[in-house]
């Protein structure tokens, strides 16, 4: 017999779709069994989980956030440290890789950046206020369960470069005019901090970023003579820069 599920829950689930609704309420919703299960074994906080063989197919039907509704949904709590309004009283490890995300806006690129982030054991992932909610249900689902491994902030990636320069570390950026990433020398985060910002999908890394950033760098093409397109996908570009700094981190080894 299948346990009632009220309408008023259903659209309180359903409302968590839209940003207003996820940052008023403090939550946002996963779907499938793998990721209701990285949820519950994670550190944030499940506030409930519905499961389709308890509640019924028609009442998860009209509940779900996907195309098809999963065998599992779970509403959970948003982590208190989301937003970082005064990186000053925010603190960081001397050392380590970290990624900035200045503008990303497409919500499968942010989910597969943080996947990339969790398999490279990147630190952190922070992003500029006006990079898509990483609680937007596409951005979760693309996450694979990543979502629930890496540490995520929102705050001024200008004052974050500036932050890691000062204290001795170094602010990387991919420009066309960088050095060639395969030919310079790279702070890999093992002795310092090392930042590496990641440029908005159409306009690259903004100018007030960039003034910011002391170390520039370019992804070269094969032929380099002969690029076939204009650039990389934002998501393709991290892969490719955070692979070679670890790399080069793993070769000293």
């Amino acid at each position: 017999m299948s346990v009632p599920v009220s309408n008023n829950e259903i659209k309180f689930v359903k409302s968590l779709e839209q940003k207003k609704f996820r940052d008023a309420e403090g939550m946002f919703v996963v779907e499938g069994e793998k990721l209701v299960e990285e949820a519950s074994r994670s550190s944030f906080d499940v506030f409930r989980v519905y499961k389709t063989s308890e509640i019924g197919f028609h009442a998860m039907s009209r509940m779900t956030l996907l195309t098809t509704p999963s065998p599992a949904l779970a509403v959970i709590r948003k982590p208190a440290d989301l937003v970082i309004k005064d990186l000053a009283y925010f603190s960081l490890p001397e050392n380590g890789l970290f990624l900035a995300l200045d503008g990303i806006r497409d919500p499968g690129n942010l989910g597969t950046i943080l996947r990339i982030a969790d398999w490279f054991g990147i630190e952190a992932v922070f992003a500029s206020m006006d990079t898509v909610d990483v609680f937007n249900p596409k951005v979760v689902q693309a996450t694979m369960g990543a979502i629930f491994r890496v540490k995520f902030h929102y705050c001024d990636i200008s004052r974050l470069c500036r932050f890691f320069t000062l204290s001795g570390g170094d602010a990387y950026g991919t420009f066309l005019d960088g050095m060639d990433i395969y030919k310079k020398e790279l702070n890999t985060g093992e002795l310092t901090k090392s930042l590496i910002v990641i440029g908005n999908e159409s306009n690259g890394i903004s100018k007030e970023v960039a003034g910011t950033i002391n170390e520039r760098l370019y992804i070269p093409p094969y032929p380099p003579d002969d690029p076939g397109s204009e650039s990389l996908n934002a998501a393709v570009a991290t892969a490719v820069t955070v692979a070679e700094f670890r790399r080069r981190l793993i070769s000293k080894a």
